[in-house]
């Protein structure tokens, strides 16, 4: 089994968070991951908009398994992310992480999430270590 069917079956079977958020593993090969959400009214905060911790989880699914693509645990050491557009129930969201660079120790990934029309939400950008051990 190769890194990437390795990081895809541990993180979709053990995030119990995401499963309970309702994220949707789209594509994954390595250093790449495309991850949806479909913003529902339980996503939704005080004023009606996708509250920002179900957009970053989206975001952090994304980033987790492009990260963990190469076969290699990787944990996050920094994520920032900006906001850009807010959105409401029914938006289909879409987060892409892309690898813009990977050393023994570390990745650098950046993620962009749009919305069903293509409009950019928010984008983020992530450091991972990656330790030793095989995911």
């Amino acid at each position: 089994m190769d890194g990437v069917e390795r990081a895809v079956r541990r993180i979709a079977s053990n995030d119990r968070f995401a499963q309970l958020v309702g994220t949707v593993i789209q594509e994954v090969r390595p250093g790449y991951a495309r991850v949806s959400l479909e913003v529902q009214d339980k996503h939704l905060n005080s004023v009606d908009i996708a509250h920002g911790s179900a957009v970053f989880t989206l975001v952090d699914m994304a980033f987790a398994l492009a990260s963990n693509s190469h076969g290699q645990v990787a944990l996050a050491l920094n994520m920032s992310i900006n906001f850009l557009k807010a959105t409401g129930a029914g938006s289909i969201l879409t987060a892409e992480a892309t690898e813009d660079k990977l050393t023994n120790r570390t990745g650098l990934y950046r993620i962009a999430v749009t919305d069903e029309t293509g409009e950019i939400v928010c984008v983020a950008e992530g450091l991972v270590y990656r330790k030793k051990e095989l995911i």
